[in-house]
């Protein structure tokens, strides 16, 4: 019988977004430079490719646009790349952390 799988449930595209991604770096240092929180979070491969992406105007700390490619980013900022946000917390003094901020040989001061 054809009309037998019209009961059948069809699918229907979704016109729902899709929650952004949410990741939390925890800092075990006092900052760290935007881009190299960028390739810590995963969304580029390399500090050089940080700076690009920054360059290209697609980044947000606290909700404004951010063009300085190795600002300074503390535990309690919130950073948005794409529709990854990224929330910088301190380490806590006892446990391990998840990542640790770039040594300061690779901060470039």
């Amino acid at each position: 019988m054809r009309g037998a799988g019209r009961g059948a449930p069809r699918e229907v595209p979704s016109t729902e977004q899709i929650a952004p991604s949410s990741i939390q770096i925890q800092l075990t240092a006092d900052h760290i430079e935007l881009n190299q929180l960028l390739k810590m979070a995963g969304l580029v491969q390399s500090g050089g490719a940080g700076k690009m992406m920054v360059a290209m105007g697609g980044v947000r700390v606290d909700g404004q646009e951010e063009l300085r490619k190795t600002c300074k980013i503390r535990a309690g900022q919130v950073v948005k790349a794409g529709d990854v946000r990224i929330r910088v917390v301190a380490a806590d003094k006892g446990a391990t952390p998840e990542a640790a901020a770039p040594a300061a040989d690779d901060a470039g001061e």
